[in-house]
């Protein structure tokens, strides 16, 4: 080759090669923006839900997205400064989030996901690439759902052990969620407003005689003063509560919240962990057995409620359906396997 020939392909080999170094400089110049995500956590950054979502943080960095936490000890304001626009994302429980997604927010539905093991698998399917399009709703995306632990009835009195007896009885019901105050009307109690920054008082206070919270709240909310020596847990949960990352579409670029959803189960060990620590932790004898013949008509309640409360616009019943054929592929035998009206 003769000498000039070689020297133009050098000489462009080079202008290649520094372009190419000068594009990689002006990339890395220009880190991701931080993108703000309101957490809410009733003990603020010092709580297990906080530390949750900090691991969730971690995993998004490696990933390129940069989550900068703030963190809300009122839910209801965590919500509306993302609504507002000054979130990017929040992480809040599902029970407030279902006004923004009612697909997903049925997942917190009475009685719908009676375990553990059935709770994982819906949350992997859910965060599957075969659920985005439900993920999405308006401009706001699901990006994460972590559990937060199965929701019991406590109660100031242990006598207070079948539903007949919770009859007349002061229950503690979320005002901005209708489908509380419902179910505690169906079974002859009486709902007292609350929200979830006062509703242990009201316990502990004497206000109510029920409550409904999963074990990871017990101890934060120091719910064993209400409990004292006469009250229990009641080992008859109904619910199981999640909460969820919901993110601003357009805050974020295109594929990023599948990129979210793709890492979830990274973090699903630790909050499953964290929820049966929490279950352990309670004192033996905090503990109340329901006899074994209110089991089905604790059962009974709950799937009437559900399709109520689906008719009434609360729950969405696509949703229902799909967690109906969860739980008879888990258990066959049960009656509502044969019935066609969920």
């Amino acid at each position: 080759m003769p000498a000039e020939i070689n020297e133009v392909v050098i000489v462009k080999y080079v202008r290649l090669v520094l372009l190419a170094t000068l594009s990689l400089l002006a990339l890395g110049a220009a880190p991701a923006r931080a993108q703000i995500a309101c957490v809410f956590d009733i003990m603020g950054a010092q709580g297990d839900v906080y530390a949750l979502a900090r691991d969730y943080a971690l995993q998004a960095r490696r990933m390129g997205i940069v989550l900068k936490l703030r963190g809300y000890t009122d839910e209801r304001v965590a919500l509306e400064d993302f609504k507002a626009g000054q979130c990017d994302a929040v992480m809040m429980t599902n029970l407030r989030g279902r006004q923004l997604n009612k697909f997903v927010g049925t997942l917190d539905s009475l009685g719908s996901v009676p375990s553990y093991e059935m709770l994982r698998s819906v949350i992997g399917l859910l965060m599957s690439p075969k659920s985005a399009a439900r993920m999405v709703s308006g401009p706001y995306e699901v990006v994460a759902i972590i559990p937060l632990g199965a929701v019991y009835p406590i109660v100031n009195d242990r006598s207070i052990n079948t539903l007949a007896k919770a009859a007349g009885k002061r229950i503690a019901a979320f005002d901005w969620d209708q489908t509380q105050s419902s179910l505690i009307k169906q079974i002859g109690a009486r709902p007292v407003s609350a929200d979830i920054t006062n509703f242990a008082g009201k316990f502990n206070n004497g206000q109510v005689d029920i409550i409904a919270a999963p074990a990871m709240a017990v101890r934060p909310l120091e719910l064993q003063k209400g409990i004292g020596t006469k009250g229990a847990i009641v080992n008859m949960p109904f619910m199981n509560i999640t909460g969820i990352m919901v993110i601003r579409k357009d805050s974020f670029n295109p594929g990023d919240g599948q990129l979210l959803r793709s890492f979830t189960s990274k973090i699903q060990d630790g909050a499953f962990d964290l929820v049966r620590r929490s279950e352990a932790d309670i004192p033996p004898q905090f503990w109340l057995e329901v006899p074994s013949y209110e089991i089905d008509g604790y059962k009974g309640i709950m799937r009437e409620a559900r399709i109520r409360l689906a008719k009434q616009g609360h729950y969405d019943a696509t949703m229902l359906r799909f967690l109906k054929r969860v739980r008879c592929r888990y258990t066959p035998e049960e009656a509502e396997c044969s019935l066609d009206d969920e």
